[in-house]
Parts: C-alpha cells; structure tokens; sequence
C-alpha cells in the first residue's frame, strides 16, 4: 500500500467515525434536550390570548404556528415573507435529499405534481441562497435585529448558507457520481459502511451537514422541535368557572 492509498484509508476511517459520532450527538442531543423541554413543570396556565378554548383548537394552532408563522407575519410581514420562503424552500431540499437515503427511492422524492423534484430542487436551492443571504443582510443592517444578534445567530446563517452553497456546486457545477454517493450514505445507515467519495467539494459539504447535526440539539435551530412543547401555543384557553380557584400544581403543604 502507497503513502496516498495509506492516507485516504485513514481519513476515510476519520470521516466514518465522525459520522457516527455526529449521528449519534444528534439523536441523544435532540431527545435529551426535548425531554428536558417535557418534563419542566407549568405552574399556572400561560396561553397567549386569544387563543382556542379546546385541545383540538389549540393543535391546529400549533400546525399553524410551524406551517405559517402567523404571529410573524403580524409582526414584521417582510421577515416573514424572508423565513416563511427560507424554511419552505429548506423543506424541499430535505426532501429532495430522500433520493440518497432510501432504496427504492419514493415517488414524493422523483417528481411532484408532473414535475420533476430535480427541477424543483434546483430552484429550492438558489431561493433557499438568496433568502438565507437576506436573513443574514437583516441581522446586520437593522438596528433593532444588530443589536439582538450574536455570534450563534450569524453562525448558523452562514453555516447554513455554506451548506446550500457547497450543496448547489456539487450538483451543478462539480458533478460527483451518485451512485458512489448513494453508496456511501446507504452504508452508514445499514452499519456497513463504505469509502466516501473521493471528491474534495463533497468532502466538504458533508462535513459541513455533520457540523450542523452537531450544532443542531444545543443551539437556537432546536426551535424546530421545541414550538411543539410551548405552553404559550399548546394550551387551550381555560374559561374559569364560578366558585373555581386554579391551584398551583408547586404548592405543597409545609411540614
């Protein structure tokens, strides 16, 4: 064995172990963060009104919430009409990402509506650029988003960004072979797991993706999940009943 061949096997060994690694933080970070979310205890009902006064009502409300962000839109229509299109066209890519994890490939990843998820996906990642790009451009040219951003927030922009980036060349510009990629994924998913491509912009894109499945569970981006756990939207709005006192689920008796 040469010292190239030598040195390819050891960093592909690294690239493996990183991986799993990420994979792993991901999942154990994801649930442990989520069942901290869980178990934290409301001590008196804090629903933001107006609100549903049912269960049913208030699941739509967080459908709602995540599908689209209403209360943004009241807020500061042109952030919404940037986030709005940000995630929308994240959701596509994700999706269209199923075609390199999933065997045989399901027709919701091939084509939509007649028309082809290659073509879909391809204008999803110049408007995913241009929106993450307007978020960013936000953050430092308003006074009011300057001066609440910090460092997190930047980073996870331009991470982002890189991510779609790296992702657009590697389809359209610097081709790698799909087949070898496919592979790849497919190994580490099944515990079998093969030599990445030998392609430096692909190296670099999934490295990328396995920095942000680290980052993702400690990080603002956890909003993802944890809309669904909070009590300001999940709540339904409880109208008190005469005679009926609300007691505090914390008050115990001292002994």
């Amino acid at each position: 064995m040469d010292t190239s061949t030598a040195l390819w096997t050891l960093a592909s060994s690294l690239i493996i172990g990183l991986a799993y690694f990420a994979g792993l933080a991901f999942v154990l970070g994801l649930l442990w963060r989520l069942w901290g979310y869980l178990r934290t205890p409301m001590p008196w009902p804090e629903v933001t009104t107006p609100a549903p006064e049912t269960e049913s009502g208030a699941v739509a409300r967080v459908i709602g919430d995540v599908l689209i962000f209403p209360n943004l839109f009241k807020a500061d229509k042109f952030l919404w009409a940037g986030a709005w299109t940000f995630h929308v066209a994240l959701s596509v890519i994700l999706l269209r990402h199923l075609r390199y994890f999933t065997y045989p490939v399901p027709g919701i990843a091939i084509s939509i509506a007649g028309v082809s998820m290659g073509t879909i996906g391809l204008w999803a990642g110049y408007v995913f650029g241009v929106a993450a790009l307007y978020l960013f451009w936000r953050r430092l040219a308003l006074p009011r988003t300057l001066y609440l951003s910090g460092l997190p927030d930047y980073f996870a922009l331009a991470l982002l960004g890189a991510i779609a980036g790296t992702g657009m060349m590697v389809k359209y510009w610097a081709h790698v072979y799909l087949v070898d990629v496919k592979a790849f994924i497919l190994g580490l998913l099944t515990l079998h797991p093969v030599a990445p491509p030998l392609h430096p912009l692909f190296l670099l894109h999934f490295l990328l993706v396995l920095t942000l499945m680290l980052y993702f569970p400690f990080s603002k981006l956890l909003h993802a999940g944890g809309i669904f756990f909070s009590p300001t939207r999940n709540q339904p709005y409880e109208i008190q009943k005469p005679g009926k006192r609300y007691v505090n689920p914390w008050d115990y008796p001292v002994r």
